[in-house]
């Protein structure tokens, strides 16, 4: 197949969705299919045999690691000599959405499909724009009303999908390299750095950010026995200044890595033993399982993606938030991390089930996935899809 990418999200940002795009094309090479990516400008010409064309954007003034990127004329004449038999759309929000008309006029018989990563109107939830939730889920509701599928990660994603009126649903899983996230990674030497030869390590990995939820985790460490475990903290985003400023005027003992990847990472979480990650804004969590394949147990909320990856009680523990304030999650929160701290054999059992459940994900199955959505998506080339989605977002800009 020839496939065209459009996509707000690639490198040299590193993230869950662009790390997923990265598989997805080297799934793509080694299975002979060619491939268009066009997106936000990366310095690279080819990955993985895709050709790349990239854009500039505009830095987004609350989140500058996100940005607003721009339509090129190039992008246009990229795809009418590309030809492709179908169209991804990789979170359209912007670009995806400004190459909608485009790809309506000049592409028209064209299957479009879609792939949905990110809960932005979660995310205005956290920024203090909780106004605009409903306005976000209309516009993501256009955005994706002309894909013949929308593949998203995880049943829980589908369901809330669903309830906001997106159609066509398939999942589209992850998968971890069982090889490269292991507990054979564990490094002693690494654990005496932290000071932690015989403590119990609490570990975070993922943005330093406000919708991570990484408050709760802060707040329940701080209760904590210190002589008995120490809180490793790898990435950065927004929040790092603010987190780190908090920990040091509060004489909290927590080591800040910054952010890792490769070897550094995978040694990381090998030589942690418990995994904490308070977010309630994913729609898979791909850090959750490369930290079940390491063998760590998963401390999290009983939140969309995360609750589909960590079983209650047997990879890890989950704390239903609901109905509680913001002290009884950090008091419940604190006593699901202390159960596992101080009940060692427990952690063990948890940990031995948390590989045997990440045994279940590879990368090979989850870009089979994908390409079964293009697949599914040719029998509707040469048909121009009627929207049969009231996005509602006419209605708000009358």
């Amino acid at each position: 197949m020839r496939i065209a990418i459009i996509t707000e999200n690639f490198l040299p940002k590193v993230d869950g969705v662009t790390r997923t795009l990265a598989r997805l094309l080297e799934h793509l090479e080694t299975t002979s299919h060619q491939v268009l990516l066009l997106g936000p400008e990366t310095n690279k010409k080819t990955y993985a045999g895709a050709q790349l064309i990239g854009t500039f954007g505009i830095p987004f003034i609350l989140y500058p690691e996100l940005k607003i990127n721009l339509w090129r004329p190039k992008f246009t004449t990229a795809l009418i000599q590309f030809q492709p038999d179908v169209i991804h759309l990789v979170d359209p929000v912007c670009l995806g959405a400004l190459g909608l008309s485009i790809l309506r006029y000049y592409l028209p018989t064209i299957p479009i499909v879609s792939s949905y990563h990110t809960n932005l109107a979660d995310y205005c939830r956290h920024f203090g724009f909780g106004f605009l939730s409903s306005t976000m889920w209309k516009w993501n509701r256009y955005c994706h009303s002309f894909s013949h599928a929308v593949a998203c990660p995880s049943k829980s994603t589908s369901i809330t999908l669903k309830e906001h009126g997106f159609n066509n649903i398939k999942i589209w899983p992850r998968g971890v390299d069982m090889s490269f996230f292991s507990p054979g990674k564990r490094s002693s030497q690494l654990r005496s750095s932290w000071s932690c030869a015989q403590k119990t390590v609490i570990l975070y990995v993922g943005r330093i950010s406000y919708e991570k939820n990484i408050h709760l985790l802060i707040d329940a460490y701080k209760q904590m026995n210190h002589d008995v475990c120490h809180l490793v903290l790898v990435g950065h985003g927004p929040a790092f200044g603010e987190i780190q400023s908090v920990c040091q005027s509060s004489g909290i003992p927590v080591t800040f890595t910054g952010y890792l990847q490769g070897k550094d990472l995978s040694q990381v979480y090998a030589s942690a033993d418990i995994f904490a990650f308070p977010s309630t804004s994913e729609t898979f969590g791909q850090v959750v399982l490369e930290a079940m394949a390491s063998g760590l147990p998963v401390i999290g909320l009983e939140a969309e993606g995360v609750k589909d990856l960590v079983q209650h009680g047997r990879t890890g523990l989950l704390l239903n938030p609901v109905g509680l304030t913001e002290t009884q999650q950090m008091l419940a929160y604190r006593e699901l991390l202390q159960s596992i701290v101080t009940q060692r054999q427990w952690c063990d059992k948890l940990s031995e089930e948390s590989i045997r459940q990440a045994q279940k994900y590879t990368w090979f199955d989850a870009m089979a996935c994908m390409v079964q959505v293009y697949h599914d998506a040719l029998p509707y080339s040469k048909q121009v899809i009627e929207i049969n989605i009231d996005s509602g977002v006419e209605s708000d800009y009358a």
